[in-house]
């Protein structure tokens, strides 16, 4: 290849522009951006092999979560029922033996 440079000289400027030819591609830099790209190109079909596996993952994580959620809601549930129960239990007692109460006055005063 020849090279070719021209000299300008501007007449109001003291400066002389000089082309510069381009220089032509090295084989070794073409060989390490091919084995770059190809290296690239690997880590990506990696990564992109793993997505699936990772899905998984958070779908397995997120179930059991909702599963934890949900037994521990069964748990809370059951508990608010016996302790209701339990109080409902104690409030009919009582109203038995208010009713009872009431019952032996009316019948004292008679």
């Amino acid at each position: 290849m020849a090279s070719r440079a021209i000299a300008v000289r501007n007449p109001w400027s003291s400066r002389v522009l000089a082309g510069v030819p381009r220089r032509p591609f090295q084989g070794s830099c073409r060989h390490e951006a091919t084995a770059t790209a190809d290296d690239v190109s690997q880590k990506t079909k990696e990564v992109a092999g793993k997505v699936p596996e990772t899905a998984q993952d958070i779908a397995e994580k997120a179930k059991q979560t909702a599963q934890d959620a949900w037994g521990s809601v069964k748990d809370t549930t059951q508990k608010i029922k016996e302790t209701v129960a339990g109080k409902a239990e104690e409030s009919k007692e009582s109203i038995k033996q208010n009713a009872e109460t009431v019952k032996r006055s009316m019948n004292t005063k008679n």
